[in-house]
């Protein structure tokens, strides 16, 4: 018993040491987006002062300083006419509060949840503790030595940053064990990649709507002051704007707490036939654009699960057949019983996709078509919140899509008494 305990002490303390490197480097990649942000907008605003100089002035020097008060910092442009240009700096933080605070948020909890995925890396690390016991137990028997030499070589001559090298000796008798190495070094570099790719995704969706932002501000400092109209209108799209970055943070700290195992599910036995004709009544009620349908069972259509999780995955899939649909097109809501079990169907007369999106539509801020997206608006994580919450019932989704004829999307769960 001393020995196990030891065994996983030692094994626990190796994960803490990978995860915390792991981390050390997503911080090191947080830090230089947040640099890069900053010199884009810093540039920005330098770029702007020296839009405000008078027609035929140029731009001699550059710098910041105390207003002749001492008291806010200004930001001066010397201009070819020996003038000083002077612009409160606290334009610039008025631009960059909101946003700055949002993104430093989400970077922290991102981070923060980052910091316990120990259980996870040992987890991963338990076929090569597996391997390491017995391979002590064979250290007992006689056996080359040169074959542990040139396994210990290979693993020694692998390169961190190269993801196709893997871990080969030749030797048949050491296959099994490069076989259960080489997985997980993959595991690792996928879900490391993974990681990564979210930070840069939810960087970039977030840099949008600051720019909007930005533009709007400068709008109203520069004219929003005198016209009503330019006021009116800026004020509308920095609320609209606001909440566009709500819902985005709200998303992604959904997809960060699921990923991180701390996504609590209240799983209970619930009627599925029940749960998606509210959705059916809630969908008639807010969107009277499009002819909604809904085609339960006669009888109750049990599943075990989070009854509020698996209602949002519903919304999730109506809101989208909406959102894609012309104005009094159908979409049809449906609930049926198969062998061990149970579904729900939502099918829209939309646009649909292509055969080549299809494959990538659940990947998180997927956009099959740009420019359709630019019109109707979202984040591109609606989906892969859904396939989360399907997937963390143990169910699967089957996806029906023709291009110009529309989409079904069924979603299967196993069935209960």
């Amino acid at each position: 018993m001393g020995k196990k305990t030891n065994e996983n002490k030692r094994m626990s303390s190796i994960a803490r040491r990978i995860n915390m490197s792991f981390w050390l480097k997503e911080l090191g990649n947080v830090i230089l987006i947040d640099i890069v942000i900053a010199f884009l907008i810093v540039s920005a605003f330098a770029v702007w002062g020296r839009k405000q100089l008078p027609q035929g002035v140029g731009g001699m020097r550059y710098y910041v300083e105390k207003n002749e008060d001492g008291g806010a910092y200004e930001y001066i442009i010397e201009g070819s006419d020996e003038k000083k240009y002077r612009y409160d700096v606290k334009i610039l933080w008025d631009i960059i509060e909101l946003p700055g605070i949002i993104l430093l948020g989400m970077e922290t909890i991102v981070l923060f949840a980052a910091l316990f995925r120990t259980a996870d890396v040992r987890r991963r690390l338990k076929p090569l503790n597996d391997l390491a016991v017995t391979a002590e137990k064979l250290s007992k028997e006689p056996m080359d030595h040169n074959k542990i030499d040139d396994l210990e070589k290979a693993i020694s001559h692998l390169s961190a940053d190269d993801d196709e090298q893997v871990i080969h000796t030749g030797d048949k008798d050491l296959q099994s064990i490069e076989i259960a190495l080489n997985n997980l070094l993959r595991n690792m570099k996928e879900n490391e990649k993974r990681q990564m790719r979210f930070v840069s995704d939810a960087s970039h969706e977030l840099r949008t709507p600051i720019a909007v932002i930005q533009g709007y501000v400068n709008m109203l400092d520069r004219w929003g002051k005198e016209d009503e109209q330019v006021l009116e209108e800026s004020i509308e799209a920095l609320k609209n704007e606001s909440q566009h970055m709500k819902e985005l943070v709200e998303q992604l700290l959904f997809l960060a707490r699921g990923d991180s195992g701390r996504q609590h599910l209240n799983m209970e036995k619930t009627d599925l036939n029940r749960m998606v004709s509210e959705v059916w009544e809630e969908s008639m009620m807010i969107d009277e654009s499009h002819r909604y349908e809904f085609r339960g069972t006669e009888n109750e259509a049990c599943v075990l699960g989070d009854v509020a999780m698996i209602k949002q995955s519903v919304r999730i899939f109506v809101q989208n057949a909406a959102k894609y649909s012309e104005p009094g097109t159908a979409i049809i809501l449906g609930v049926k019983e198969e062998p061990g079990y149970v579904s729900y169907m939502i099918e829209d007369e939309g646009t649909g996709m292509n055969p080549g999106d299809l494959a990538h539509i659940f990947d998180r801020f997927y956009r099959s078509d740009e420019a359709r997206n630019n019109e109707t608006g979202g984040s591109g994580l609606g989906l892969s919140i859904a396939k989360w919450i399907v997937d963390a019932h143990g169910g699967t989704i089957q996806v029906i899509s023709r291009a110009d004829i529309g989409s079904r999307f069924v979603v299967r769960f196993p069935k209960i008494a």
